[in-house]
C-alpha cells in the first residue's frame, strides 16, 4: 500500500500548448451607429459584378446538397482564364484558407516559416496553429520587403517563405528583378508563396505577374482571391497556382466541401465579367491616385501603394487617428503603435478621413 495522494485531474480539457502563442486575428471593424463608411477591411465598395447575383440565386435553391468538392467547373474556368493546366490549381476558402492549406502541407513543429513584418496579420496565426516557428524579417525604411534579409534568414529548418505583394498593410509590391534574384537564392526544397491578393490593382509595369512567373519555377506557389477586386469577400473563395506536386498537396489539405456552391458559381460569373471588373478596378486605382496626391499635398509621404488601400505611419498617435476618423464617420484599421491602413472606399468616405489626416501630418 502507499500513502501517495493521486494527482488531481485537470479541471479543463487539455489543449495544444502551441496555441498559447498564437495571436488572435483582428478583423476590420464594421460600420455601425454614427459611422457611415467602412474603410477597415479592404473590401470593394461596389456591388457584385453583372451576372453574379443571378447565378447565386439559382444556386442557393440547391443548398440542401453538398457542392462539388473538386470545384471542377470553377477550376476549368480558372484554367482557361489564366492559361494554366487544371492540375496546377487548388481552391480554398479565400486566399487565407489556401494559405492555411499551404502551411499544413509544408510546416510543422521544428520547422520555420519566413515572412516580412509587418505583413498580413494572418501569417503568424496560421504558422502558429501548425506548430511551426515564425521568422519575421523587418520591412525596409520605405515599408517594403527586405528580400536580401529574408534570403539570409533561411536556414536548414526553413520550409516555407511568404512574400506578400502588394504588401498588406503597407502597400508596396515587389519588383521583378529583386524577386527573381531572391527566388534564385532560395534552396529548391523551400517553397515560396507569392501572395497576390491585390494583384488586380497593380499598375507598376516592373511588378511581375506571379502566374506567369510560376511557369518555370516549381518552387513558387501563387495565391489569388475573389474577395478584393472581384467583390466576393462574403463568399470566401480563393485559389492557388502551383506545379502539380504542390497543388495536389493543397487539395489534400483543403477542408472538404469548403468552397460553397454559391461561391463557386459567383466566382465563375465574376470571371466572365472581366470588362466590368476592369472598369471598377480602374476607377478604384484612379481614386487611389487622388487620395495619395491629397496626402502628399498635406505633407504626408505614404508608401507607394499598388493595392486598394494606403498606409499612414502614425506611431503612438495611431489610436488617436482611428478615433478621430470614427468621429468623422469612417472606420479605419489601426495597428497600435505603428500606423493605420485605410481602404480606398467611396469618394465621400475618402474625403472624410482625408480631412482628419490633414490634422495629423507628422
Amino acid at each position: 500500500m502507499t500513502d501517495a495522494t493521486p494527482a488531481a485531474a485537470p479541471s479543463t480539457p487539455r489543449l495544444r500548448a502551441a496555441l498559447d502563442a498564437v495571436p488572435a486575428y483582428v478583423p476590420g471593424r464594421t460600420a455601425a451607429g454614427e459611422v457611415l463608411w467602412k474603410a477597415s477591411s479592404n473590401e470593394n465598395p461596389y456591388p457584385p459584378l453583372p451576372g453574379v447575383l443571378e447565378a447565386v440565386g439559382r444556386e442557393v435553391a440547391a443548398m440542401n446538397r453538398y457542392p462539388d468538392m473538386t470545384a471542377g467547373a470553377l477550376v476549368q474556368e480558372l484554367s482557361r482564364r489564366f492559361d494554366v493546366p487544371p492540375e496546377h490549381l487548388a481552391t480554398g476558402t479565400g486566399s487565407v484558407g489556401v494559405l492555411q492549406q499551404v502551411v499544413q502541407a509544408t510546416a510543422g513543429p521544428g520547422d520555420e516559416v519566413v515572412f516580412a513584418w509587418r505583413s498580413f496579420e494572418a501569417y503568424p496565426i496560421v504558422v502558429g496553429i501548425a506548430g511551426a516557428t515564425a521568422v519575421r524579417v523587418p520591412l525596409t525604411a520605405t515599408e517594403e520587403h527586405d528580400l536580401d534579409a529574408m534570403a539570409e534568414a533561411i536556414t536548414d529548418r526553413t520550409r516555407l517563405v511568404l512574400v506578400c505583394s502588394p504588401n498588406n498593410p503597407t502597400g508596396p509590391a515587389v519588383r521583378r528583378a529583386a524577386l527573381e534574384r531572391f527566388l534564385d537564392r532560395v534552396p529548391p526544397d523551400v517553397l515560396v508563396v507569392l501572395d497576390e491578393a491585390y494583384r488586380e490593382f497593380v499598375r507598376d509595369p516592373e511588378v511581375p505577374d506571379g502566374v506567369e512567373l510560376h511557369r518555370d519555377r516549381p518552387g513558387l506557389c501563387v495565391l489569388r482571391t475573389f474577395s478584393k477586386a472581384y467583390g466576393l469577400a462574403g463568399l470566401r473563395v480563393g485559389f492557388a497556382v502551383a506545379h502539380p506536386p504542390v497543388a495536389e498537396a493543397l487539395r489534400k489539405t483543403a477542408v472538404p466541401f469548403g468552397v460553397s456552391g454559391p461561391a463557386q458559381v459567383a466566382a465563375i460569373a465574376s470571371l466572365r465579367s472581366e470588362e466590368a471588373l476592369a472598369e471598377r478596378v480602374e476607377a478604384l486605382v484612379q481614386e487611389r491616385a487622388r487620395v495619395v496626391a491629397a496626402l502628399r499635398a498635406q505633407g504626408w509621404d505614404p508608401p507607394a501603394s499598388e493595392a486598394n488601400f494606403v498606409w499612414l505611419r502614425l506611431g503612438e498617435r495611431t489610436g488617436e487617428f482611428a478615433a478621430a476618423c470614427e468621429r468623422a464617420g469612417v472606420v479605419v484599421r489601426p495597428f497600435a503603435g505603428e500606423g493605420a491602413r485605410v481602404t480606398v472606399a467611396e469618394p465621400e468616405a475618402n474625403d472624410a478621413w482625408l480631412a482628419v489626416a490633414a490634422t495629423f501630418v507628422p
